[in-house]
């Protein structure tokens, strides 16, 4: 007898093929996506009545002009094998799209749709078409419209797979197998982070870049309480210095920066990078 998670997977498989071929070619046409917003929090689905893909939510700090228009929210389904896609990739060889979701979910909200938010937004996309287990390399990633992805992960949970991340800004999200070594990964999360504090105000950088110090030398010596320490002090003194030394807006209509809310991000991706090198090592 068939369990009920391979009735599942059974019944997703079928709605999978049926969305690719009515989002043939998958470059052109947009799949079914229905979005609620009220207050500071936004929730999508993507798929059909009674057959859903992936379940989206995005939890915002501090939202004003938030609707289901004004987010801009769509999703495609994509060609695994497209060279400008895998292009995009942080890795071409170690970061991997997983044919079970061939899914890119795009965040653009209308420059006109009035859409506006302080520090961050949360971003959970929840699907049953991925199996979860412990140390999953399945991340979260985020690009610019037609630019890099980056791992911008905080947490991956099970239900079947819950991936959630931080961001100061949208556009495009994947999630994919990350095979790439923990180390590496860290890396450059602190190379990126280090450039989003050189973008700061001179005097605003010497206390991010003493904890940057911190955390870093903490990591090299195995010292992981430390450096988790030293990154929940950089995300406490951006978000104390927010809208007062360190500009923390970010707008639909342009115009502004939201270093405050990318500092946050980018310390709390970190923080799931280290305690996954802590967990399960490289």
């Amino acid at each position: 007898m068939s369990s009920p998670r391979s009735k599942l997977h059974a019944i997703a498989g079928a709605l999978l093929t049926t969305l690719l071929a009515l989002a043939a070619p998958a470059a052109a046409q947009s799949l079914p996506v229905t979005v609620n917003a009220s207050g500071n929090t936004a929730t999508a689905t993507v798929g059909l009545p009674g057959q859903v893909l992936a379940d989206l939510t995005i939890t915002f700090d501090e939202a004003s002009g938030l609707s289901a228009s004004s987010l801009g929210v769509s999703a495609r389904l994509v060609d695994l094998s497209d060279p400008t896609l895998l292009a995009r990739l942080p890795d071409l060889s170690l970061v991997e799209l997983d044919s079970a979701l061939p899914l890119m979910i795009t965040i653009e909200p209308p420059p006109l749709g009035g859409l506006a938010f302080h520090r961050t937004a949360r971003v959970e996309v929840h699907t049953h078409l991925l199996d979860y287990a412990p140390a999953t390399p399945y991340r979260l990633i985020k690009a610019p419209l037609g630019g890099a992805f980056r791992d911008i992960t905080s947490d991956v949970s099970p239900g079947s797979v819950r991936a959630r991340g931080t961001t100061g800004g949208f556009s495009q999200f994947l999630v994919v197998a990350d095979l790439r070594e923990t180390g590496s990964v860290i890396d450059t999360k602190f190379h990126r982070l280090r450039g989003l504090v050189d973008g700061l105000p001179v005097t605003e950088q010497p206390a991010f870049r003493s904890r940057l110090d911190a955390a870093e030398a903490a990591v090299r010596h195995g010292d992981y309480p430390a450096a988790m320490a030293a990154l929940d002090a950089i995300r406490a003194h951006a978000a104390a210095r927010a809208g007062t030394g360190i500009e923390d807006e970010w707008r639909a209509a342009g115009g502004s920066r939201n270093d405050a809310g990318e500092i946050i991000a980018g310390a709390e991706t970190l923080q799931f990078s280290i305690a996954f090198l802590r967990d399960y090592g490289q």
